[in-house]
């Protein structure tokens, strides 16, 4: 992918560096400033700890929301945002992967 950038996101006070392309940046950005509020906004009622079960929570919460929105008529809009949910989800689950490798290699 030759136009395809880095761009480094913040989520619960850490750094991720995503690989996109350049015309889906701002979306991806946008979207990890979502996620990044969602979480904030679980963390803060502190009945879930840590960051894995944080972003699951997160993720339950942003899809229940999704699938609230697919009631509405407009199949074209949702199945589109259905499938962008699904690759922020893929991306955020290496994410978490790598840094959770990451994390088991510094022990």
């Amino acid at each position: 992918m030759s136009s395809s950038n880095s761009v480094t996101v913040q989520i619960l006070d850490k750094e991720y560096s995503i690989i996109c392309p350049q015309e889906e940046r701002s979306n991806l950005v946008s979207a990890a400033r979502y996620l990044d509020g969602k979480m904030r906004e679980i963390r803060s009622t502190g009945k879930v700890i840590g960051a894995d079960r944080i972003a699951v929570m997160a993720a339950l919460n942003i899809t229940h929301d999704l699938l609230h929105r697919q009631e509405r008529p407009d199949v074209q809009a949702s199945a589109t945002t259905r499938e962008q949910v699904r690759d922020l989800l893929e991306r955020v689950d290496l994410v978490l992967a790598s840094d959770s490798d990451a994390s088991k290699a510094d022990s």
